[in-house]
């Protein structure tokens, strides 16, 4: 069985008031990710192990009692925190210590979200494209058919959320927004962002759309889905 001290950690952020609304909050990236978006902004953490930089479980542990006061949130992010098993464990034990937990995902694995909902307060969940055409985005076959049914689970849970999806020029355009924004309303998501693509690394830059320039579009995909806005790369 999967202990927390199993999770692979490639990096943490101490600090943050973005990745988890209304809180402050640490990042903790997990390390390793089965999707192969072509947009991916964090390429570093795509491989399930690397040579070095991985941050061991204790470390993090350290860190995380150090700002008990400071912070009232973790974050775990990726990578894909959900292809880990020992994401169950470290999210019970960050819980353990006065946190509140929050969850960003593409939805990879449902029954592994299925065990953890109850231990979060928050999830933000990537919507890549339509469920019919994921492969397109992710280079993975069924990659829709999991995050489908994984945003079913988030749903009917009761917890809070938001999805996500990146405008990737190459693959995502009017189109795909208004299929998406079709499939995604019967589900009467609380909260819709379509964000804007950076280029790779902590410094990338914004990769402009038309779809973001189009009074029209927005009031098309907000007639399907109410709670719909653009959001701007920082």
């Amino acid at each position: 069985m999967a202990e927390a001290a199993d999770l692979r950690v490639g990096g943490v952020q101490p600090f943050t008031s973005l990745d988890f609304p209304g809180r402050l909050a640490a990042v903790i990236f997990t390390q390793g990710c089965p999707l192969r978006c072509g947009y991916c902004h964090n390429p570093d953490l795509i491989a399930a192990r690397r040579r070095t930089g991985l941050i061991p479980w204790a470390d993090v542990e350290a860190h995380l009692h150090a700002r008990r006061g400071l912070i009232d949130g973790v974050a775990f992010s990726g990578g894909e925190p959900l292809a880990q098993a020992a994401l169950i464990p470290a999210i019970r034990q960050v819980r353990g210590m006065g946190f509140a937990i929050a969850l960003h995902s593409a939805g990879t694995a449902p029954a592994r979200l299925a065990a953890v909902l109850d231990d979060l307060d928050w999830v933000g969940l990537d919507i890549k494209a339509p469920f019919d055409a994921y492969e397109d985005v992710t280079g993975v076959a069924g990659s829709g058919d999991k995050a489908r049914a994984s945003l079913a689970l988030l749903a009917a849970s009761g917890v809070d959320y938001e999805l996500r999806t990146t405008v990737w020029p190459d693959r995502i355009g009017a189109a795909e927004l208004r299929a998406i924004a079709r499939q995604i309303a019967p589900y009467a998501p609380p909260r819709w962002a379509v964000q804007e693509m950076r280029t790779p690394g902590a410094n990338g830059r914004a990769v402009a759309s038309p779809v973001f320039a189009s009074a029209a579009l927005w009031d098309e995909l907000r007639a399907i889905t109410p709670h719909c806005e653009p959001r701007r790369a920082h």
